[in-house]
């Protein structure tokens, strides 16, 4: 059975993105790392999808959808590694993630009913929900800072706003 996580790309990320020009463009590598500025993709399988997310005044918004392709360290392709450095090539202890993304995009606000009711489930099998949403806004994102698995019920809410 695939799961579905959620990672949070900070502001310097997506401002990189689009210096970088990659708006519009698909992920081909992300990379996991040890620390929080770079959460480990731990629980993570091939066939997983993972939601990045931005958040933008009190918005969230899905930026792409990956699903990864391979965690393996091997021998790597190398192949298209180098446009996506912003995505935390240079992070402690930073390791590729081969990933297949949607078109890396800013325009997509995960509105505010959905933002209230979804939720991530722990490794114990507890569930938990986003903290600090107000009237359909996030006024803080540290609940989603790392990488979180999403509830099954959470994760089909994602892949239906995003267009399976």
């Amino acid at each position: 059975m695939s799961g579905a996580f959620t990672v949070l790309w900070t502001q310097e990320t997506c401002r990189d993105l689009r210096k970088a020009g990659r708006e519009g463009e698909r992920p081909t590598v992300a990379y996991s790392g040890v620390h929080q500025s770079l959460p480990a993709w731990s629980g993570a399988r091939a066939g997983d999808e993972v939601y990045a997310l931005h958040v933008n005044r009190g918005e969230v918004f899905v930026v792409s959808r990956m699903r990864v392709v391979d965690l393996e360290r091997g021998d790597c392709c190398r192949s298209g590694h180098d446009e996506w450095w912003m995505l935390g090539v240079g992070g402690c202890g930073a390791t590729e993630v081969h990933v297949d993304g949607t078109p890396v995009r800013f325009d997509l606000p995960i509105p505010g009913e959905l933002l209230e009711r979804l939720t991530w489930r722990n490794r114990r099998n507890q569930t938990r929900g986003l903290k600090y949403v107000v009237d359909g806004r996030l006024e803080r994102a540290v609940s989603l800072q790392g990488f979180y698995r999403l509830t099954p019920e959470s994760a089909d809410e994602l892949a239906e706003l995003v267009g399976r």
